[in-house]
């Protein structure tokens, strides 16, 4: 889970043990391949695990992980009913993130930053504008990147290849008729 990842971060290395394999694919793009699916858009990209898995590995190389990493925080956090616990995850959100000596600060607007005392009273969309700003940063910018980047296309290139292999049952036939005639 989030949470108990964030939790465990130290000050030195991203969060690894962060949980991006929480949501399901659309199910109206599930007869797409993945490449293709993360190409029509940043959306259905964070949608699909191994998207975010990708996208998150090219973010790495590019040290901008923490992006993806805190629009995932927010999303976990718009999830959570109990009071308690919505409140150490908001802290939680505001160390890792977005206080002047977090470990993996995101790179927001300076009259978008959010004054500590909002962390007194926490409301599931308290992060909305912030993890807004992420997503038009990450849309615009590095998720054209990422279309483009070597990663990418070397995995698009693999679903082709794959996608024009005939499949084992064609073969087999192929193969019974080349065998019994």
């Amino acid at each position: 889970m989030f949470t108990r990842a964030v939790s465990r971060l130290s000050r030195k290395r991203p969060p690894s043990e962060i949980n991006d394999s929480d949501s399901k694919p659309s199910s109206s793009h599930q007869s797409l391949n993945g490449t293709t699916r993360w190409a029509t858009s940043l959306e259905l990209l964070l949608e699909d695990p191994e998207g975010v898995k990708r996208f998150r590995e090219f973010l790495k190389k590019e040290f901008s992980e923490e992006n993806v990493l805190f629009w995932l925080a927010c999303e976990e956090f718009k999830k959570i009913k109990d009071e308690k616990k919505m409140q150490a995850k908001a802290n939680e959100i505001y160390m890792t993130f977005l206080s002047s000596k977090a470990s993996f600060q995101v790179n927001v607007e300076g009259q978008s930053r959010l004054d500590e005392s909002i962390l007194e009273k926490p409301h599931p969309l308290m992060f909305q504008r912030l993890q807004d700003q992420i997503f038009s940063l990450m849309k615009y910018d590095s998720y054209s990147r990422f279309l483009k980047s070597e990663v990418f296309l070397k995995l698009k290139q693999t679903e082709e290849q794959e996608e024009n292999l005939p499949d084992a049952q064609t073969v087999a036939k192929r193969a019974s008729r080349i065998y019994n005639t």
